[in-house]
């Protein structure tokens, strides 16, 4: 691929540039700028229009640098190759700085609000964690013999997410909020990345993503059970510090990270890597152990 590359990017007039890889689609181009490689045209475009609302939002998002042609992408034998500018900053590192951990609260609402004029300019994809958890999800695991997670654990998660759903929020979200892909300069955010899995869902679904995360971070040492119940508490106050979360909301928390975990099982059970499925279902286990903490923390 790294040939390939060195052949597109004379059409940004970057002959000779320096190229280091990021992730298997993602490259750094004289530690300036970043071609990513995409399969999907549509996925591509839609991504490109919400680079551009977003912008237009003053939203902190990867500038598009237009090829020598002008256009903003370039197709070559069935790949589409696109150029953005590096945003300055890195990601979040220490689980431990609630200060800091409130900010991504605050910044996921900020993005939220402004994904809603996004949605006002395009279509998306309108999907449902309802659905999934009773369509693909348990299929996978009913396959395993419920193995991973028992039966009756994934119905009682089920159940509760389905009293809950129609009361929640839908919206578009990122789909995909981790440090990974929130940028941070000298304390403040310094951008958004990587909205390729944007999607309509339930608003939480972003909130209850990254606090499930934060138990699977690998660190030397794993927040304890009181240190990432103060981190839930942080992210949170950061949110509704921009946008209030309903009392629906609130109280379905526990619920929507719990389902997570049993959706990143049943993902992992699919791909045959017990090993990533165990690891869910432990994350699962621990989620359920805080749900009366979670309760009065989020009440």
């Amino acid at each position: 691929m790294e040939e390939i590359l060195r052949q597109m990017l004379p059409q940004w007039g970057m002959e000779d540039s320096k190229l280091s890889q990021v992730y298997s689609t993602a490259w750094e181009v004289n530690d300036s700028c970043i071609i990513k490689v995409y399969d999907d045209q549509e996925q591509l475009e839609r991504n490109v229009k919400i680079l551009t609302i977003l912008k237009d939002c003053n939203i902190p998002v990867a500038e598009i640098l237009a090829a020598k042609t002008g256009e903003k992408y370039v197709t070559w034998e069935g790949r589409y190759f696109l150029v953005t500018r590096k945003l300055p900053g890195s990601n979040i590192v220490n689980l431990r700085d609630e200060a800091a951990v409130r900010k991504m609260g605050a910044a996921m609402a900020r993005l939220h609000q402004a994904f809603l004029r996004c949605e006002k300019e395009m279509e998306f994809w309108d999907n449902s964690l309802l659905k999934e958890m009773q369509g693909w999800i348990r299929e996978n695991l009913e396959k395993n013999q419920w193995q991973i997670i028992g039966e009756e654990e994934y119905q009682k998660a089920v159940e509760s997410l389905e009293r809950m759903y129609d009361d929640l929020p839908k919206q578009l979200i990122h789909r995909d909020v981790h440090f990974g892909n929130f940028l941070f300069h000298e304390g403040n955010l310094s951008g958004y990345i990587d909205f390729d899995l944007s999607q309509r869902n339930i608003r939480i679904f972003d909130v209850c993503y990254f606090l499930a995360g934060l138990l699977a971070e690998e660190t030397e040492e794993p927040l304890t059970k009181e240190e990432w119940l103060g981190n839930v508490q942080a992210v949170t106050c950061g949110y509704e510090s921009i946008s209030l979360l309903t009392a629906g909301e609130k109280a379905a928390i526990p619920c929507v990270m719990e389902c997570i975990e049993i959706l990143f099982a049943a993902y992992y059970v699919g791909m045959k890597d017990m090993i990533c499925a165990r690891e869910a279902a432990q994350i699962l286990g621990l989620i359920q152990s805080c749900e009366k903490d979670l309760g009065k923390i989020l009440c």
